[in-house]
């Protein structure tokens, strides 16, 4: 029984690739970039949010 020969698996749907490879298409590239993006999104959003309680909390903060 021969051995398995190098590979990866594509990060999307799976399907084994070479190695130096990350995904196995153009279709699968896209959809990760699209999710890097969703991702990074978020990302900026809860820190947005973050960065508005901080403030909200110095502004209505009660006065001693």
């Amino acid at each position: 029984m021969p051995g398995i020969i190098p590979h990866r698996h594509c990060v999307i749907c799976g399907k084994a690739i070479e190695p130096e490879e990350i995904t196995c298409s153009d279709e699968c590239e896209e959809t990760l970039q699209k999710e890097k993006k969703r991702q990074r999104n978020s990302m900026i959003l809860m820190l947005v949010a973050f960065l508005a309680l901080i403030i909200m909390l110095f502004v209505f903060a009660p006065k001693s």
